[in-house]
């Protein structure tokens, strides 16, 4: 579940000396080779200050097209809907959780697959 993949995230964070990019590959190694996760078909953003990524259970590590300076990641069936909404946010607004707030509502509100209970999680 989403959890046990957070707990991964950290610890192969500290493995690897919160080098998010180096972590985010070893997760989607394991995400792809263990026999419980590979069977999770989802979806996770994983950001700091300089790196902006999509994992996925195929082991896939990709790196979202930045907007001028301004890194945006959207998934999901209302992944467009929130990404277009935070796109225009980013004139208005600093705060990137806001804009993810901001932008996840626009998407439940638009996309019926989409609700409007958002976990944030910070490490």
């Amino acid at each position: 579940d989403a959890f046990t993949l957070f707990e991964r995230l950290e610890k192969k964070l500290e493995q690897h000396r919160g080098q998010l990019m180096r972590a985010a590959v070893e997760l989607a190694k394991d995400w792809r080779t263990d026999k419980y996760l590979r069977n999770l078909e989802a979806l996770m953003i994983v950001a700091d200050a300089d790196v902006l990524l999509v994992l996925t259970g195929n082991g896939d590590v990709l790196e979202p097209e930045a907007q001028g300076e301004t890194m945006i990641a959207a998934i999901g069936s209302g992944g467009n809907f929130a990404l277009s909404a935070a796109r225009a946010l980013t004139d208005y607004e600093d705060d990137p959780e806001r804009i993810a707030r901001r932008a996840m509502a626009v998407a439940a509100e638009l996309c019926v697959y989409t609700n409007d209970r958002v976990t944030v999680e910070t490490i």
